[in-house]
């Protein structure tokens, strides 16, 4: 895989490169900025851009970085990294795309394994989210939780489960043996019955509905 990485702490930066290169992947560019990491991009088309959530040319400059590159190269994954938890990050996270994309701690992605499995999540278009910063997108009552799950027949179920795993629709889709536009039905359903809003472009619906799902089974803790 063919990444890029904007980083202003020169040595998580070098380590970072080296444990990418170490999982077999292709460093193309590793900056400090995030104009350096557009010129990048923009010469060297790139799999995935990783980019620290705080650091030049602003105090978020890794936000406004991925905007920019995700309005001018669609295709291009991304992951936004920081050191701490922070809900507002997430929600500007979302704001910048539906797929592809994802929020994690610096401290978590330290090990090859979950890089790479990152990573990979993220070139296939899914939304990757830190669990910590996730469960505190919303706050959902466990009771008023269980009575909302409890509505959704076995089958969305299933694929509440399968999205809860981070799963996108195709491979939730592979899972059950239904086609693409099955699984798109059911997750409409379950966004009704979980009364999310309606409004395609509130991107965050998916995570709202596995918050749900996580928190009525225990499993958010």
């Amino acid at each position: 895989m063919r990444v890029a990485i904007a980083e202003d702490g020169a040595l998580f930066r070098e380590g970072l490169s080296l444990l990418l290169r170490a999982a077999g992947h292709d460093v193309v560019g590793c900056v400090g900025d995030g104009d350096s990491l557009l010129g990048i991009v923009a010469a060297n088309p790139v799999d995935v851009a990783i980019l620290d959530v705080r650091m030049p040319p602003e105090p978020e400059g890794g936000l406004t970085t991925a905007a920019r590159i995700r309005a001018a190269y669609p295709a291009t994954g991304l992951l936004l990294l920081s050191h701490h938890a922070e809900t507002h990050y997430l929600t500007r996270v979302l704001e910048i795309g539906a797929e592809g994309i994802g929020y994690r701690l610096k401290e978590r992605i330290a090990g090859i394994q979950v890089l790479a499995d990152t990573l990979d999540r993220i070139a296939a278009g899914e939304i990757v989210i830190e669990p910590a910063v996730a469960k505190r997108l919303v706050e959902v009552p466990s009771k008023s939780a269980e009575n909302t799950i409890a509505a959704l027949t076995e089958r969305e179920l299933d694929v509440l489960r399968l999205m809860a795993q981070g799963r996108a629709n195709n491979a939730i889709a592979g899972a059950l043996f239904v086609s693409a536009k099955v699984v798109e039905k059911h997750i409409a359903s379950i966004f009704a019955k979980l009364e999310l809003p309606g409004d395609q472009t509130v991107h965050h619906r998916r995570v709202l509905a596995v918050l749900a799902y996580l928190r009525a089974t225990g499993l958010d803790g």
